[in-house]
């Protein structure tokens, strides 16, 4: 099995930083893409910020205040937030597109979720 570990989130102050951070461990060859996504209440679960095959692709409302961070040596992924908003404040998951053996396809795993309050 592979399991994704989250770290980080809480409650913050608009205009404050938070980072977040995930580690990958278990059945695993090789990572395809890891990054995060969020959900607020009431709304579906959007990308944050991924990074694959050497790059990453960050949704419009974050780029210029988060930044990801992935270290694939070690399996983790980091996501940096600064000039948080009240606006994202969402459950934040990380997630993995992980091949378990050489040749199959990659498969997506999900952490638990982690709860980023941004509030005065």
């Amino acid at each position: 099995q592979v399991r994704l570990v989250e770290s980080g989130g809480g409650l913050v102050q608009p205009g404050g930083s938070l980072r977040l951070s995930c580690a990958a461990s278990g059945s695993i060859f090789s990572i395809n893409a890891m990054g995060w996504y969020r959900q607020a209440p009431g709304k579906e679960r959007e990308l944050v910020a991924l990074a694959s095959g050497g790059s990453t692709n960050y949704a419009d409302s974050v780029k210029g205040r988060f930044t990801l961070s992935r270290d694939n040596a070690k399996s983790t992924v980091d996501l940096q937030m600064n000039s948080l908003k009240p606006e994202d404040t969402a459950v934040y998951y990380c997630n993995a597109n992980v091949v378990r053996w050489p040749g199959l396809a990659g498969m997506d795993y999900w952490g638990k979720g982690t709860l980023v309050t941004v509030s005065s």
